[in-house]
């Protein structure tokens, strides 16, 4: 069978590889998974538009997570997994990887 037949499954393996990207390019510039996975944190906008500029990939990712409601902005105006991006990225790298303490 095809992709096609399970759609679920394709937009879950996307969200999956958005995740890792964004935990790498997160790494590569000085943050930790606890900056997006810890609710009232988040990248504010100046931080999302300098990942943006340094990697053509975030803006890719940051619309896959936005659309499929992994990531939303808080109300704080900061961009955060919202708890389906959160159990995705627990799923991944484990809840040690990046607690919400």
């Amino acid at each position: 069978m095809t992709n096609d037949a399970y759609p679920l499954a394709g937009m879950q393996r996307s969200l999956r590889q958005c995740l890792s990207n964004m935990a790498a390019l997160l790494y590569h510039h000085g943050h930790v998974l606890e900056t997006v996975s810890i609710p009232h944190r988040g990248l504010d906008r100046r931080e999302v538009a300098n990942l943006s500029s340094a990697s053509s990939e975030w803006q890719t990712c940051e619309t896959v997570l936005l659309k499929s409601e992994a990531a939303s902005w808080n109300e704080h105006n900061r961009l955060v997994l919202t708890p389906l991006g959160r159990e995705l990225l627990f799923d991944m790298f484990g809840e040690g990887a990046a607690d919400c303490a």
